[in-house]
């Protein structure tokens, strides 16, 4: 390993570090241990007892009798507990820890959570390093330096995102492809509201890529199988309890809820999506929707549209990915947690910056501000700088500085979409160029070396050609 090569992994390394010590210092702190994995423990632990987890009073009863629950924690930490919403497919990879005490279990997850992620992150730093080696290790070390929740919570987005960032690199690769289809699988089955995009494309790209990407599918179809038939057989009215949940937790108020009377909004730990910066202007959910989806999807048409139009390569991989992973983050209910997928985009900026354009000034912008505000600390900075400030509500420009100053991070990933996408079609249709031009350079030439009379349009059209080299020289009558 070169030098400079071992002080990059370093700085890497150093910067997950900060994360990870700061993260479990924030846990120990609050002296409610990992909140987002205990969310998991306890409601596998509940279906381990043959009780419904999705039934609030029943997952308390187990919570309380397992000594979870202190008479110190906020109402925000019991419902996080208390209210599961974790589809049936999570039990099944839960439950061998959910057979150990608490604290064992715990520090397991960690310890699987912090090597996946860190080992994600450092892949993508190398699939940047060949192409910009400073630019990939500025923006890796960024996000890795503001992860603080991603530790401190345990959430499963951590494991999801790192197994979908180890797929995205063994099938750019090509090594270690089996072990790429098996990660992808698992992220699909536990959060496919952040592998599902990332899947989708693999499909789209045609080849041996769509048959990985339903060989995933396959394992997750079976993973969910099983995880449905037993829940269902536990408890055969979960679905009605898991609905009733979802409604509560999205409600107004809710944990989940967009709006900024949530009461995640005011936190480091904000939900991201277009409909929480819409939610500013208007708390409306006919209004935050309605905009959201026709936005993302006309993005999204766009993305596929070039995708099916365009030929695999790995480069061609690398826009795709960047282009559609701040539109995930967009178009439905995601977390500062889920925007760690974002480490996908780091190589398509290297590309960029590689190749010596001015557009790769902006491309380095808005990378930079789509990691850097979807980021722990910055989104904690705010959150203290505007706990105080009152901001008008009235006339379109007191609402456009109310969601630029309170929602940076949704304009931020809003921009980065809208960049990566516009930067993916148009690369796609300079190549769709480049291959017809050569094409017809192909034809042309090989008419000259075969003696045929290739037509143009300031060229006669000859009748017929001659069969052979022998009959060059007979004349030929042309129109």
């Amino acid at each position: 390993m070169k030098s400079s090569r071992r002080i990059s992994l370093f700085v890497l390394l150093f910067s997950g570090a900060i994360s990870i010590f700061w993260g479990l210092e924030i846990a120990l702190k609050a002296e409610a241990g990992i909140l987002d994995f205990q969310a998991v423990y306890y409601g596998t632990r509940c279906l381990l007892e043959h009780h419904n987890p999705y039934n609030v009073p029943e997952l308390e009863a187990v919570y309380r009798a397992e000594g979870g629950e202190r008479p110190s924690e906020t109402p925000k930490h019991h419902q996080t507990v208390t209210l599961y919403v974790n589809l049936p497919t999570t039990f099944l990879f839960v439950a061998p820890l959910a057979m150990l005490p608490v604290g064992a279990a715990e520090a397991i997850w960690l310890l699987v959570l912090i090597g996946v992620f860190v080992l994600a992150a450092v892949l993508m730093w190398r699939l940047g390093e060949s192409y910009s080696p400073g630019v990939s290790l500025f923006l890796v070390s960024i996000l890795l330096a503001e992860s603080e929740l991603t530790f401190a919570t345990g959430n499963t987005a951590g494991i999801v995102v790192g197994l979908c960032l180890v797929a995205v690199w063994c099938f750019l690769r090509e090594r270690f492809v089996t072990v790429g289809i098996l990660c992808l699988a698992a992220s699909l089955a536990i959060k496919p509201h952040d592998a599902g995009l990332v899947w989708l494309y693999f499909l789209l790209a045609g080849g041996v890529h769509r048959k990985r990407a339903i060989q995933a599918l396959a394992i997750t179809v079976v993973l969910g199988v099983s995880g449905f038939l037993w829940v269902t057989h536990v408890a055969p009215h979960w679905m009605q309890n898991w609905s009733a949940n979802m409604a509560t937790i999205s409600g107004p108020s809710g944990l989940n809820n967009p709006g900024p009377v949530s009461a995640t909004g005011t936190t480091a730990g904000m939900i991201i999506d277009l409909q929480a910066a819409l939610a500013v202007i208007r708390d409306d959910p006919r209004f935050y929707n309605t905009i959201s989806y026709l936005v993302c999807g006309a993005l999204l048409l766009v993305w596929a549209v070039t995708t099916l139009r365009s030929r695999y390569s790995p480069t061609t991989a690398i826009f795709a990915l960047a282009a559609v992973v701040p539109l995930t983050m967009l178009v439905t209910y995601h977390r500062p947690y889920d925007a760690k997928l974002l480490l996908l985009a780091v190589p398509a900026c290297a590309v960029l910056w590689s190749e010596g354009a001015s557009i790769r000034w902006l491309g380095l912008l808005v990378t930079t501000a789509g990691i850097g505000m979807t980021g722990e600390v910055p989104l904690a900075a705010l959150v203290n700088l505007t706990a105080n400030l009152h901001l008008g509500t009235a006339g379109i420009f007191s609402q456009v500085v109310r969601v630029v100053v309170l929602r940076p991070a949704s304009l931020a990933l809003l921009a980065m979409a809208i960049f990566y996408v516009w930067v993916y079609a148009r690369r796609t249709a300079q190549d769709r160029r480049i291959r017809s031009t050569e094409t017809k350079d192909l034809v042309v030439a090989l008419g000259q070396r075969s003696g045929e009379l290739v037509p143009t349009s300031n060229t006669r059209t000859c009748s017929s050609y001659p069969a052979s080299n022998e009959l060059l020289s007979q004349p030929q009558r042309c129109t």
